[in-house]
């Protein structure tokens, strides 16, 4: 058992079933089996804007058969499949905001398989992960939409998943409504956001 992150090698891959045994107070995401510590408790702003948009996600799910979950919530990625053994996953992600609609990939554990809605807001030295490492890790895994929250310039990119590859919609702003693409009439509204 590992009690403490000092004891893990940082130059060695990792599985889900690694993950398990360990048990320290600090959060860790496995990208491809290499560990990826967490940032720092993230800034008021960030903090703000989660919130805000969980309540609007959460309000208008409030009558339908999809769920919301807030980090910290485990994200088994899998390559499409939602059957694999503990060790052979080599990606699990805590993304900021996950929006499940298949219910049945949902465990005690968390979700094993690709949410269909991922939302990063982008902290202070998580940008690399959010815009390259996780962008391509839940392009390939299926995610059928990205957004990334940048809090400090007060803008959303959205990545919609065309053909196996994210393509970009838009950048959105102060004022704009965002469609939601996997959902029919639902946008969010920035200015509840950004205020």
């Amino acid at each position: 058992m590992i009690t403490n992150i000092e004891q893990l090698d940082f130059t060695k891959q990792y599985t889900y079933a690694d993950y398990l045994t360990w048990h320290f107070d600090e959060r860790v995401e496995l990208i491809r089996g290499w560990i990826s510590r967490m940032s720092p408790a993230p800034l008021r702003i960030h903090q703000k804007i989660f919130g805000k948009m969980f309540n609007q996600i959460a309000n208008y799910l409030a009558t339908k058969s999809c769920e919301v979950y807030a980090a910290p919530f485990d994200v088994r990625l899998t390559n499409k499949r939602k059957s694999v053994p503990n060790k052979s996953i080599t990606s699990v992600v805590q993304p900021d905001l996950s929006i499940i609609c298949d219910l049945e990939k949902l465990d005690e554990k968390g979700c094993i398989g690709a949410p269909d809605w991922i939302i990063e807001i982008l902290s202070p030295g998580n940008t690399r992960k959010e815009m390259k490492e996780k962008f391509s890790l839940y392009e390939e895994n299926g995610v059928r939409e990205y957004w990334i929250v940048d809090p400090v310039h007060l803008m959303i990119q959205v990545f919609d998943l065309k053909n196996d590859k994210f393509a970009w919609r838009s950048n959105y702003v102060k004022e704009d409504m965002i469609p939601v693409g996997i959902f029919d009439n639902f946008s969010i509204d920035t200015d509840i956001l950004f205020s």
